[in-house]
């Protein structure tokens, strides 16, 4: 199980999310809230459960993503 990021964007109010997924929800919290900062129309956030593999790390220090290679 991993934790993605979903944002609404625009009018629609369709939730939408790329393909990081990441080991705990407050990863992918912090992670939507630098998105958050970064984009004008995000007018809403979350984080939601995934089946998908572990994909990305969080760096609390430098408030960065770290991509993790393909686990075999």
């Amino acid at each position: 199980m991993s934790w993605k990021p979903e944002v609404v964007a625009d009018s629609s109010g369709k939730w939408t999310s790329n393909q990081l997924r990441f080991e705990t929800s407050d990863e992918a919290f912090q992670w939507v809230q630098t998105l958050k900062l970064r984009w004008s129309l995000v007018t809403n956030t979350r984080v939601t459960p995934s089946d998908d593999p572990v994909n990305a790390r969080w760096d609390y220090t430098s408030r960065t993503t770290i991509t993790l290679p393909p686990r075999p």
